[in-house]
């Protein structure tokens, strides 16, 4: 067991469980929210490169820095899975942030290249010289600089004001110290004893540590004064002088914030009359004294007050206890707040229902209490449509009588209690009636919504308990003036809507009535069934449900007495209907009478509407009476026929069986419309049938047993004849031929018992005959008529007709079918080919088609058959009907005619013509010459040519030939052919497919050397006179058969420079690489390695020209000639003079801009200062002019601590920003070339003084009238100064800029370091000029501007 892995430690679960939001969409929500903050920072990032407010990079950079810790710090707490990071991860991931903060607001600067971003100067001071473009030395780092960076510049000594002149002194008049009692002139009730309200006081200037106050009771009348002892209550029914120090006012005040931030709502706000224009921030918006509102010199305070009375403000004392100035009016009168409430009555103690009809009033009672005269606002509501009312002037009988002044003590200890007192501002309790009608269907509401007191007092009485309850509950929160929405629970708001509500329903009076039976329609009732009767239910509402329905039943009246029995017997009955549902279904199971006595609803009586009576009969059974009668013919029975009258209701259908001696029986069905009806039956063969009634259905009943008759019998059907369906109809007659032979075979078919004996008549154009065929047993017989002579020799046509029939019981019967027509024929059809000559052949362009003409002889349409000698697969069948038509055929071949036959008789082929020959004319083909040097590569088929070199001609001839009638193919040809060439993915690049003509049948091909590579040529298609490829494009020579050659075109070497950049060498160098790295003086070469290079390098100035050949291995080469010294400064051109590869190709043609280059050959560089100065101050700058080439590297050196400036242009100017000694040490030129050492440059650098007021702080003093204030300035830097302050209005808010300039005064000489002046005026005093003995800060404008000017 201590061998085994511990668990491994729970996975922590997310802050927001997966039931609320699943996890990726907390990941993607939370990330979405993320990039939606990075896109506002980097719109800030827009707005901060624009402005020109240096205040603008403390707000951004403090702003993004809390964002950005707040969003990663909620991150982390969230726990969402794949965003929940280590701790370390995600102090890094601030750490990063800040960083990015502080890069792009400017909290946090970069040295880049040697040059600072960040400069000690002001922004300001170099912005005025216009020399932010300016090049600045180093800025030495102070500790303050690292706290700027650690803070990413929220803590910096130079955010937002300048620091060589800081600080200012502010001087104020002390104002007026006031104290207002309900500044907005509020009213105050309370609702019920226990409950207070907050009166505010509006204090301006002042702190107050005491305030006293009275409070006089309600309806106190006595004018003189009683014994007043501070801080005591004063007895019962006098005035109290009451006094809170500061440390209660502080309680009270601390109470306040915690109910504020539980309710949101100001204790004591009146609250709007009309409910749908009343808002839950109502309160907030009424308290203008509270929170923002106040102005800066304002404060609020409260009194808390317990019970009524009128308050006045007597004293408000400050720490000094300096009193001060209370406004009138100075009270306030505090009364029980207003209420109104229905009395206890049958509505509320449940019977709130209601039906249509009863024309009744209701009468309502309404207790009111309050501080008369009191006004009542209340509404009714009938099916959503809401009806206001105002009530006002409502007050007592004015027989009152002024209380004891000990009763007011009573009051407010009992808050119930307080009623019928006499004197000012007394509560009343009264009663009111209210009558309403109920003259509408539907819900009635009648709700008391508000009630206002004589004092002004407006109280919410109560609303609907609808779904909207919580919401008027939540604008009901404040319910007398100091209550809160903590309040009201569950219990309060019952109380509420039984006390202030009154609900009711007017139900309509339910209606039943029959549905679908009534006078003349009557219910049917089957027989052993029910009858469903469906009773509606009809105008009634769903409150009322369910409802009882009284039934009565008569029986029949032609029903007995000796056949009734308990099913005809009446009765009454009550049914009720299912929940949910209106109609009812009544199950009648006896014919009678059914009547609807009445309805009764769970509330109301219904009335009964017609059909109210329902008659149910009940149908009979059908019935049917059967007669059979016989049929008879000839020799026997040859069927039956039953008569039918049907008893019911049509349609009938009547089900019957029929057997043939053992055969299965059939049943069968037969519809009749109608009462009466007949069935025949009459069988087509012999036998003993049985036929039997089953079954009979009406419209009422299916299938219901008949016990009808049966018959059997024997049946004998007559005998008849008549012919197969052979030959062709024709005018109503078969048509049948006879080619062959002299009889006509004839099917015969026959029916009835056999055997028969048939009697057939022959009619011809001249003669008429009768024959008999006797004893014919089969049902089908095929009968030999013999053709007459006359017709047999000649041909012709003649008529076959059926006379009579016989069958076995001599029965003798005359037919009367169409006849047969037989068209007799003794000449056959013959076909054969037609060839002039005897030559039977054609010849025609491939796949054209070829036809034969043929000569056939009989009556067409004819049929024929053909194919292919040799191939039975080409067997085709073709109808024509001209006699001299011919056959269409595509393919090349001999064709033979194998069978024809004409409309009536097939024929014969004559041998001798029976085929034809179909050649087609050949196509031409190419191949090369023989005198062509060509290589054959078997394994493609192609034949290679010798290689050439790039951009010589070449061709190649071509031989075209092909067999026509012994000749060749016809002139002119046209050749189309593709052209490829190697890619260099390793296959072929098809370039184009020409077509060139030509009239000879020896023509030259001309090859493409015009680019290097391997070239690829392939003929595609030929043409000539007979194939011209304008109507032959689709006929391509298969692949396997073209012809394909290629062959190698070989490049021209060639060499270029690169690029044309210029090279800089010093004096004296070899030409040599001084950069390995760089791509300058690189030689590109194409062709086939080794090559032979040939370059000259002329110098200009002395015009030499040294020539030297190299040999390179590769296809690049860096120019180096050690050899090679350069003696003089100036230019010197390098060329390519020749190129030869190993293919020894000529060169391709150079371009003269890439054969060469040029190289500078440049002398040292120099640095000449423009001011000859022994010092400078810090922020000026410092001048030299450059001699050389650009660009320049500058090496100096400051405080032992050397530095390097590039510089592109001249003169060179640089800003002095660190004070101490100056030295330039180096300069080089053209990329730091040509350094030189610089000895006599040196300069010394002083600090520029400052000032400050107040030791560089905002100092705010305040003074009274004769007092005066001490100004200090502090002076920095070498005696003797000199500097000029200001006195101007002081900023109307804390922290803004001072306002107008009042005064400006200038002080020179000064030899201290500090100085002091005393003012009693008001006033805001800074300092905007100081100079020393070497530097002045501001710098003049004048010195700017001759800087300006030098450079």
């Amino acid at each position: 067991m201590s061998g085994a892995k511990p668990p491994p430690p729970p996975t922590p679960q997310p802050f927001i469980p997966e039931k609320y939001l699943d996890i990726p969409s907390q990941r993607l929500y939370y990330l979405s929210l993320g990039l939606l903050c990075q896109a506002i920072k980097l719109f800030d990032f827009v707005q901060y490169l624009f402005t020109s407010d240096e205040a603008a990079s403390f707000s951004y950079s403090a702003k993004w820095l809390s964002v950005d810790l707040a969003y990663l710090a909620i991150l982390s707490r969230l726990r969402i899975p794949r965003l929940n990071y280590s701790k370390a991860v995600v102090i890094l991931q601030i750490a990063s942030f800040w960083f990015m903060d502080g890069i792009l607001f400017g909290g946090i600067s970069l040295n880049l290249a040697g040059v600072r971003t960040r400069s000690i100067l002001p922004s300001s001071l170099l912005a005025s010289e216009g020399r932010q473009d300016v090049v600045a030395t180093p800025s030495p780092f102070y500790f303050s600089d690292l706290i700027t960076m650690i803070s990413l510049g929220l803590i910096s000594s130079t955010a937002d004001y300048d620091a060589h002149l800081l600080g200012q002194h502010t001087v104020r008049m002390s104002p007026i110290s006031t104290a207002h009692l309900n500044p907005d002139g509020q009213t105050y009730c309370l609702s019920t004893p226990g409950t207070s309200v907050l009166i505010p006081i509006l204090l301006n200037n002042t702190s107050p540590s005491s305030v006293q106050y009275s409070l006089t009771p309600l309806g106190y009348t006595d004018d003189v004064d009683g014994d007043r002892e501070k801080g005591k209550g004063g007895g019962r029914g006098k005035v109290e002088f009451l006094e809170l120090s500061g440390k209660e006012l502080r309680a009270i005040e601390n109470a306040r914030l915690e109910e504020l931030k539980l309710t949101r709502a100001y204790p004591g706000a009146k609250h709007e009359v009309d409910d749908e224009d009343y808002d839950e921030y109502d309160h907030e918006d009424q308290d203008s004294t509270s929170g923002s509102a106040l102005q800066k010199t304002q404060s609020l305070i409260h009194i808390k007050l317990s019970k009524p009375g009128t308050l006045r403000l007597l004293h408000v004392y400050d720490s000094s206890n300096v009193e001060a100035r209370i406004p009138y009016p100075s009270d306030v009168t505090v009364v029980p707040c207003p209420r109104a409430e229905f009395v206890e009555d049958p509505v509320v103690q449940g019977d709130n229902v209601r039906c249509a009809g009863d024309h009744q009033d209701l009468n309502f009672e309404i207790n009111i209490f309050g501080v008369p005269p009191m006004s009542l606002k209340w509404y009714k509501e009938i099916n959503g449509k809401r009806e206001y009312f105002m009530v006002e002037g409502i007050e007592g009988n004015h027989e009152e009588h002024h209380p004891n002044p000990d009763d007011n003590a009573d009051m407010a200890e009992s808050g119930h209690q307080w009623k019928r007192r006499g004197g000012k501002n007394v509560p009343q309790e009264l009663k009111v009636p209210l009558s309403v009608t109920l003259d509408a269907l539907g819900s009635h509401a009648y709700v008391l919504e508000t009630v206002t007191d004589g004092v002004g007092n407006v109280i919410r009485a109560g609303t609907l308990p609808s779904s909207n309850l919580n919401n008027v509950l939540r604008k009901a929160g404040v319910i007398a003036g100091s209550g809160s929405l903590s309040d009201v629970d569950a219990t309060t708001t019952s109380v509420v809507n039984s006390r202030t509500t009154r609900s009711l329903t007017v139900l309509r009076r339910p209606t039943v009535s029959f549905r679908d039976c009534g006078p003349g329609k009557p219910a049917k009732l089957l027989i052993g069934s029910e009858a469903p009767l469906l009773i509606s239910t009809k105008d009634a509402d769903s409150l009322d449900a369910p409802w009882d329905v009284s039934i009565k039943y008569q029986p029949p009246l032609d029903v007995d007495e000796a056949t009734k029995n308990k099913r005809y017997r009446p009765w009454t009955r009550s049914l009720e209907t299912q929940k949910d549902k209106k109609d009812l279904t009544l199950r009648a199971n006896a014919p009678g009478e059914y009547t609807i006595m009445g309805v009764k609803g769970k509330y109301c009586d219904g009335d009964v509407l017609n059909p109210e009576t329902c008659k149910v009969i009940e149908m009979p059974l059908p019935r049917a009476d059967i007669e059979w009668k016989r049929i008879h013919e000839c020799s026997g029975d040859t069927g039956v026929s039953a008569s039918l009258v049907i008893h019911g209701t049509p349609p009938f259908q009547v089900y019957y069986r029929t057997q043939r001696d053992n055969e299965p029986a059939r049943e069968l069905v037969k519809t009749f419309q109608t009462s009466r009806g007949e069935i025949t039956l009459q069988p087509e063969r012999s036998g003993h049938y049985v036929y039997t009634f089953l079954q009979l259905s009406d419209a009422n009943y299916k299938k219901v047993d008949l016990k009808g008759p049966s018959i059997d019998q024997i049946v004998h059907p007559l005998a008849s004849a008549d012919f197969a369906q052979t030959g062709t109809a024709g005018r109503g007659k078969k048509m049948i031929s006879s080619c062959s032979g002299s009889t006509v075979p004839v099917d015969v078919e026959f029916r009835g018992n056999g055997p028969w004996n048939l009697e057939v008549q022959i009619v011809s154009p001249t003669t008429s005959e009768f024959i008999k065929f006797p004893e014919i047993v089969t049902t089908r017989k095929t009968l030999e008529i013999p053709i007459p002579k006359a017709i047999d020799k000649e041909g012709g046509s003649f008529e076959i007709d059926l006379v009579s029939v016989e069958d076995n019981s001599g029965c003798k019967r005359s037919i009367t079918v169409p006849g047969i027509s037989v068209n007799v024929r003794r000449v056959k059809p013959t076909a054969k080919f037609y060839g002039k000559d005897g030559k039977r052949n054609i010849t025609v362009l491939e796949h054209e088609p070829a036809k034969l003409p043929l000569r056939l002889t009989g009556d067409g349409p004819w049929r024929i058959r053909y194919g292919l000698v040799g191939d039975p697969e080409s067997t085709q069948r073709v109808t024509v009907t001209n006699p001299n038509d011919q056959l269409s055929v595509t393919t090349k071949g001999v064709y033979e005619i194998l069978q024809v036959s004409d409309s009536q008789c097939p024929g014969s082929v004559i041998a001798d013509e029976a085929t034809y020959r179909v050649d087609w004319i050949p196509r031409p083909h190419a191949q090369l010459t023989l005198d062509i040097q060509a290589t054959f590569e078997s394994y493609n088929g192609s034949y290679i040519l010798p290689p050439i070199c790039e951009g010589t001609d070449d061709h190649a001839d071509l031989e075209l030939t092909g067999t026509f009638q012994s000749s060749l193919c016809r002139p002119p040809f046209q050749i189309m052919y593709n052209v490829a060439r190697d890619n260099d993915a390793g296959g072929m690049k098809l370039l184009d497919q020409p077509t060139f003509s030509s009239i000879q049948h020896r023509t030259r091909f001309q090859l493409h050397t015009a680019d290097a590579g391997r070239m690829y040529y392939e003929v595609k298609q030929i043409g000539d006179a007979a194939y011209p490829l304008a109507k032959h494009k689709n006929s391509i020579i298969p692949r396997s058969e073209r012809l394909l050659f290629e062959q190698e075109v070989m490049m021209r070497p060639s060499a270029q420079f690169r690029n044309r950049n210029r090279i800089t060498f010093c004096l004296g160098d070899t030409l040599v690489p001084r950069d390995p790295m760089s791509s300058d003086g690189l030689i590109m070469l194409e062709g086939k390695p080794p090559f032979q290079l040939r370059l000259s390098v002329k110098n200009l100035a002395a015009s030499e020209v040294h020539t030297e050949a190299i040999e390179v291995p590769g296809r690049s080469w860096k120019m180096e000639l050690p050899s090679y010294t350069f003696k003089s400064i100036g230019p010197h051109l390098v060329t390519i003079e020749s190129v030869q590869d190993s293919s020894h190709c000529t060169q391709a043609i150079p371009d003269p801009l890439s054969r060469s280059i040029w190289v500078d050959v440049a002398e040292t560089a120099a640095i000449i200062p423009f001011d000859r100065r022994d010092y400078f101050c810090l922020g000026e700058t410092s001048r030299f002019s450059l001699e050389g080439t650009p660009p320049w590297t500058i090496g100096y050196r400051v405080h032992s601590k050397s530095y390097s400036q590039e510089a592109k242009v001249s003169p060179f100017s640089i800003v002095q920003q660190q004070p101490g000694e100056f030295v330039v040490t180096s300069i080089a030129h053209q990329n730091q070339m040509c350094k030189t050492a610089v000895t006599d440059l040196r300069y010394a650098v002083h600090s520029l003084p400052s000032a400050q007021v107040g030791h560089g702080k905002r100092v705010f003093q305040d003074i009274h009238e004769g007092d005066q204030a001490e100004i200090v300035f502090t002076l920095v830097g070498e005696p003797p100064f000199t500097f000029t302050y200001q006195r101007a209005e002081p900023s109307t808010r804390k922290g803004g800029k001072p306002g107008r300039v009042l005064e400006t005064h200038t002080v020179s000489g000064v030899t201290t370091n500090e100085y002091s002046i005393y003012s009693a005026l008001e006033g805001t005093w800074t300092v905007t000029f100081i100079s020393d003995r070497y530097c002045r800060y501001p710098p003049a404008q004048a010195d700017a501007g001759s800087e300006k000017a030098t450079r």
